[in-house]
C-alpha cells in the first residue's frame, strides 16, 4: 500500500469513527439525533465519503501506473530480444499523422497505416501498441468489465447462446411397477447479444499536438478512454437494451426480472435498512453468493455506513489495506457513480450479484479517425472513436435488486 493511500484510509477511519460516536450516543441515550448531532454527523459522513473517492482514484492511478510500467519493460525486452523493423514504421507513421495531418504522410507511410480506400479519404489505424493501452485503461475506469464475462466476435454479428427458462420438474417416488408420468416442462430459449455501434469526439488543439514534450498519443488515449468507458459504465448498468447493451438496473425478461427484486419492508419508501440488504443477500443461492459484489451509488453508502443488525454490530465494513475493498455483510462492495440514485417509492437503490453472469461482446475493435478541416477555424483537430458491443444479464437468479418499499 502506498504512504498516501495508507493515510487517506486512515483519515477515512477516523471520519466515520467520529460519526459512530455521534450515533453511539444517540442510540445509548435511546433517542434520535439532535440537529446539532445531525449536522455533526452529515459533515464526518460526508468527508468520509469523499476520502473514499481520493482513495479510489489514488488506486486507479496506482494500477494504471503500474501496467504503464510493465507494458514498457516488455517492450524494452521485445525490442531486445527481437526488433521489428515494420512495426517501428507504423508507429513513426502514426505519430506523424497525431502531430501532422494525413497530407504530410509520404506513400511509404500512407501504405503502413492505411486498411482501406475510401472517396473522402479513408481512415488510418493505430499501432497495435497504441490499441492495447487504450483498452488497458477502459477496463481501470469500468470495473463492469472486469468482473463480467467479455465474448470476442471475429466474424459474426452477433452472440447467440441456448438457455434452460424452464427446468424439468423434481423425480418422482413410484412404485417398482407403475407406468412413468411425463414431464412437459422443459424448455429452452436464447439470448442473444448483438454489439451496438459507440463512438466518442475529441477535440486538440494544433499547438498542444505539436509539443514536443508532450506525448500526443497519451493525450488521445487517455481522453478516449474516459469518454468510452463512461458510455460503457452507463449501458452495463442503467442501460435500456434499446440499441445499448442491458443494464443490471433495468427490469426485463430478458435479463434481471422484477422477480428478483427485493424490497425494504412497508414504509422505507426513502430509506434502506440493514434487514432489507440482509434479504437481498440471502436471495441469492451459496453458488452465487460466494463470487458476489454489492453495487452503490455513494448516497446509498451514507445511509448505509449508519446501518447496525439487531445485536448492535454495523454491517458495512471499511478496509484497511489497498487492494481489498470495503464490504457490506461480508461481501465485497463497489461505488459506481452511475448507479441509481433516487430514492423514492419502489426505486432501485443497489444491487448484489455473481457479475461473471452479466456477459460483453465486442466485434468492431476501437479505430479512429482524424478529422483535419473540420475544426481549423479554431486551429483544433478532431478525433473519432468508434467500436461496437453489447451486454446484458444472462442468468436472472444470479443476482438480486434492492428496492424501496412502494408504500
Amino acid at each position: 500500500m502506498s504512504k498516501k493511500i495508507a493515510e487517506l484510509k486512515e483519515m477515512r477511519g477516523k471520519a466515520v469513527a467520529d460519526g459512530r460516536v455521534i450515533l453511539d450516543k444517540a442510540a445509548a441515550e435511546k433517542r434520535s439525533m439532535n440537529a446539532e448531532e445531525k449536522v455533526q454527523y452529515e459533515s464526518f459522513i460526508s468527508d468520509a465519503t469523499r476520502i473514499g473517492e481520493d482513495i479510489a482514484t489514488e488506486e486507479r492511478q496506482l494500477s494504471l501506473e503500474k501496467e504503464m510500467l510493465g507494458l514498457k519493460l516488455a517492450q524494452k525486452e521485445e525490442k531486445r530480444g527481437n526488433e521489428n523493423p515494420a512495426e517501428e514504421k507504423r508507429m513513426a507513421a502514426f505519430r506523424k499523422l497525431i502531430t501532422e495531418g494525413q497530407t504530410n504522410l509520404n506513400a511509404e507511410e500512407v501504405r503502413a497505416l492505411t486498411a482501406g480506400t475510401d472517396t473522402q479519404g479513408g481512415f488510418l489505424l493505430a499501432p497495435q501498441e497504441f490499441i492495447a493501452e487504450l483498452i488497458a485503461a477502459v477496463k481501470n475506469q469500468v470495473f463492469m468489465r472486469g468482473l463480467a464475462r467479455i465474448i470476442p466476435l471475429n466474424s459474426a454479428a452477433s452472440c447467440g447462446v441456448p438457455s434452460l427458462d424452464t427446468d424439468v420438474g423434481d423425480a418422482d417416488w413410484t412404485a417398482e411397477v407403475k407406468t412413468v408420468a411425463e414431464d412437459t416442462s422443459l424448455a429452452f430459449g436464447k439470448r442473444e447479444l448483438m454489439p451496438h455501434p459507440l463512438s466518442k469526439l475529441v477535440k486538440v488543439s494544433n499547438k498542444l499536438l505539436r509539443n514536443a514534450a508532450l506525448n500526443p498519443e497519451s493525450i488521445v488515449m487517455d481522453r478516449m478512454a474516459y469518454k468510452f468507458g463512461v458510455s460503457m459504465e452507463k449501458g452495463y448498468l442503467v442501460g435500456t437494451g434499446v440499441q445499448q447493451p442491458l443494464g443490471v438496473f433495468t427490469a426485463s425478461a430478458d435479463g434481471i426480472s422484477t422477480a428478483r427484486d427485493i424490497a425494504m419492508a412497508t414504509g422505507n419508501t426513502t430509506t434502506i435498512t440493514s434487514d432489507g440488504l440482509i434479504a437481498s443477500k440471502y436471495a441469492l443461492k451459496a453458488q452465487y453468493l460466494q463470487n458476489s459484489r454489492w453495487i452503490f451509488h455513494r448516497d446509498a453508502l451514507k445511509q448505509i455506513a449508519s446501518l447496525k443488525t439487531g445485536d448492535g454490530y454495523y454491517i458495512f465494513e471499511l478496509s484497511d489495506k489497498a487492494d481489498v475493498p470495503d464490504t457490506l455483510l461480508g461481501r465485497p462492495l463497489l461505488m459506481s457513480e452511475f448507479a441509481p440514485n433516487t430514492f423514492t417509492a419502489s426505486s432501485y437503490v443497489g444491487i448484489i450479484g455473481d457479475f461473471s453472469n452479466y456477459w460483453i461482446a465486442d466485434s468492431l475493435a476501437l479505430q479512429f479517425m482524424r478529422l483535419n478541416e473540420l475544426f481549423s477555424l479554431s486551429n483544433q483537430v478532431g478525433f473519432i472513436g468508434r467500436m461496437e458491443t453489447d451486454g446484458m444479464p444472462v442468468l436472472g437468479e444470479a443476482f438480486a435488486r434492492v428496492q424501496l418499499s412502494a408504500a
